[in-house]
């Protein structure tokens, strides 16, 4: 009863204030998880944090990618995605697929990119999925100091480097953010030295064996002050291979109509998955080799005795 009359009690001051000053002053200061927490507090709050364009700067200030956006938008883009939805249009053109892409070092802005991928060609439906935003003759300039060991500048990396990719369905209006925010492993590429940060979401389903999952790669090379080689995009089944453009796009479009969660917890729910994903692939794969192994024996014994059976029959024939 005092909690409800002290919330009662908060509400009518707030009532009180005029809404020139909660829209100029206070609403303005509010990022927009806090922004959309306040719009539920009571239906004069509801009404002013409504209004398009303070969503529109909201969008903008959080992503810098997107040159615009909405209250729906960053509902979207914001949540995190916890299973696939179905697609009641599958018959509905769909052109191009939209990548906004932020990257920020410590909390500093470091990269942002929009990319427009076609999806009606026959190269994007019939090929491995891969959306690179970094030109392979280019890299970009970061403030980031590569460490004098391997394993500072990988914890580093995943203390400090955070990215947002959203995919954006401009016909259908609905997006999804497939990054992890923080990325769920750092490790030095052996062969090349350079450092390879992954984000992911993984996509899970009815069935166990049509979990995928988006695996952001962002490349760093450099012995001294470290450059972005590359940022790409890539769909993986749970077998390691990769998914082609028009497979993967049916699960983008699943994913933008899937469930939705608390986007405050993308960072442990994203690596949760990523571990039960990862541990999961592994024993499919013992599983194989096992399997591989008892092939291979069993085929071994066969050969070993039939030519056994064809040596007693010479031998007996010789006598």
């Amino acid at each position: 009863m005092a909690n409800s009359s002290s919330s009662s009690t908060v509400t009518d001051l707030i009532s009180t204030v005029h809404h020139d000053i909660i829209e100029t002053h206070i609403l303005t200061r509010l990022d927009g998880a806090t922004l959309a927490s306040v719009s539920c507090a009571s239906s004069h709050l509801h009404h002013l944090a409504s209004n398009e364009i303070l969503w529109s700067k909201v969008c903008r200030s959080t992503w810098p990618s997107c040159s615009d956006g909405s209250r729906s938008f960053f509902s979207d883009a914001y949540s995190v995605v916890e299973t696939v939805g179905s697609i009641s249009d599958l018959d509905r053109p769909f052109p191009e697929l939209i990548s906004a892409v932020d990257l920020y070092y410590r909390g500093k802005l470091i990269f942002s990119r929009v990319l427009k991928t076609e999806t009606t060609t026959a190269w994007f439906r019939s090929s491995p999925l891969r959306i690179d935003l970094v030109d392979p003759k280019d890299t970009v300039e970061t403030p980031i100091k590569r460490g004098r060991w391997t394993e500072d500048t990988c914890r580093d990396l995943e203390n400090d480097l955070t990215l947002s990719w959203i995919v954006i369905d401009p016909i259908g209006k609905r997006s999804a953010n497939l990054s992890s925010h923080r990325p769920v492993s750092v490790h030095r590429n052996w062969i090349s030295g350079e450092v390879e940060a992954q984000f992911t979401t993984v996509v899970g389903s009815d069935s166990p064996e049509e979990t995928v999952e988006c695996v952001i790669t962002v490349v760093t090379c450099g012995e001294k002050e470290m450059h972005v080689k590359e940022v790409n995009l890539k769909v993986e089944k749970m077998e390691g291979t990769h998914l082609n453009g028009n497979d993967s796009l049916t699960i983008l479009r699943r994913v933008m109509e899937g469930k939705r969660g608390n986007g405050r917890k993308r960072e442990i729910e994203s690596k949760k998955r990523h571990e039960d994903f990862r541990m999961k692939r592994e024993s499919k794969e013992r599983k194989m080799r096992v399997e591989s192994v008892f092939d291979i024996l069993t085929v071994g014994f066969g050969i070993f005795g039939f030519v056994s059976l064809v040596g007693f029959s010479v031998w007996r024939t010789s006598i």
